[in-house]
């Protein structure tokens, strides 16, 4: 018959000694935790285990030995353990070994200071992100440049490829957004022209505006939300699958063959599309112009050729490889950006599309800004 487990405290001239008997299995569990409640903890008292009358346990007995030395050690308590079997003090030490640790509590810290650090950080981060960007770059134009003076190097099959993918097919999406975009300008116009009987000036509000500033600036926009997205995570898949680092091993160059050709391929198109959506754009004004404001397409065609000056359509058509080229060296720095984690993918490839937009926007200001300081 197994001996029921029992607690038996006595006090000596060194501390207290504390006696452990019988069966210390899982069913004796909450008889045990209540005797152990009875321990109290008093200033610098040493508790000695006594294990030796232990007949039987198990892994829950030795946790609630562990769990309530452990907490008279956390009030300061010194505690010794002996008698114990060779079987026992090997459980016993597994179990100490594996104890979970108690968490310690984060000191709060003040608003301040740690909004100070995330400026820190955030301003760290970009500091290296922004000197990545000046040695991509960098390298770019060398590979650039070394491309003129070696054309066959330019993969021409791949470039036009990308000139069909970003170019041809975001032919849709501009025919409907530079005509809706040509409708707008000429809608909201010719209200308040009607106003002043000024009916023929909507010629020059749509024209000047569409083909100098809004198509090429919103043409460049759609092709960044299209483009720049598809290159990071083209080319960041890659990395991830270890394709770059494959081609590069075997003597291939990533700039010439992931790199370059979508480079090439939108600063050839993106002008093409631009010119597209001109057209478009200004076709939208005209069908406003002849409904509401009675300007047939022959009036509206004959004022265009009398006051619209060209500079304003080469203006819009200079900006367009410009455009081109910010948003495929965004697309593709940031594809190289990416690690092995798939969520990166996302991230960066949503970075990409933000950042493109965001130059895109930036440079046209810029270059409004000079050309209307220079009086063009």
């Amino acid at each position: 018959m197994k001996k029921l487990p029992s607690l038996d405290v006595t006090q000596t001239y060194e501390g207290f000694s504390v006696s452990l008997q019988g069966v210390w299995v899982k069913e004796s569990i909450q008889k045990l935790d209540l005797a152990f409640s009875t321990l109290t903890c008093k200033p610098k008292a040493s508790y000695t285990f006594d294990l030796s009358g232990i007949t039987d346990f198990d892994t829950h007995g030795i946790m609630l030995i562990l769990h309530h030395t452990k907490k008279l050690e956390a009030q300061g308590c010194s505690i010794f353990k002996i008698g114990a079997s060779e079987s026992l003090e090997k459980l016993l030490s597994i179990c100490e070994l594996h104890y979970p640790k108690e968490k310690v509590e984060e000191k709060k810290e003040l608003f301040i200071l740690s909004f100070l650090e995330n400026v820190g950080k955030d301003l760290f981060e970009g500091y290296k992100t922004l000197s990545s960007f000046f040695a991509f770059t960098g390298e770019l134009t060398h590979f650039v440049i070394a491309a003129f003076f070696k054309p066959f190097t330019i993969r021409l099959k791949a470039t036009l490829y990308h000139i069909e993918q970003s170019g041809a097919g975001a032919l849709p999406i501009i025919l409907l957004t530079s005509f809706l975009i040509g409708i707008v300008i000429a809608y909201q116009g010719a209200t308040q022209l009607e106003k002043f009987g000024a009916n023929i000036f909507i010629v020059e509000m749509v024209t000047i505006s569409a083909v100098r500033e809004l198509a090429p600036l919103l043409t460049a926009i759609v092709i960044a939300g299209r483009s720049a997205s598809a290159y990071a995570a083209q080319i960041g898949v890659m990395k991830i699958t270890d394709e770059v680092d494959a081609m590069s091993s075997m003597g291939f160059s990533p700039w010439n063959f992931l790199v370059l050709p979508r480079l090439f391929a939108l600063i050839i198109s993106l002008p093409l599309l631009v010119f597209f959506a001109d057209i478009i754009s200004v076709f939208g004004g005209m069908v406003i112009a002849t409904t509401k404001l009675d300007v047939s397409f022959v009036e509206f065609i004959d004022r265009i050729k009398q006051t619209v000056a060209l500079k304003h359509l080469i203006i819009g058509l200079i900006k367009a490889p410009i455009f081109g080229c910010i948003i495929a060296t965004i697309g593709c720095f940031r594809g190289f950006q990416i690690d092995s984690s798939t969520e990166s993918v996302g991230k960066y490839t949503t970075i990409s599309v933000v950042n493109a937009i965001f130059w895109v926007i930036a440079v046209d200001a810029i270059i409004s800004v000079l050309l209307t300081e220079m009086g063009l």
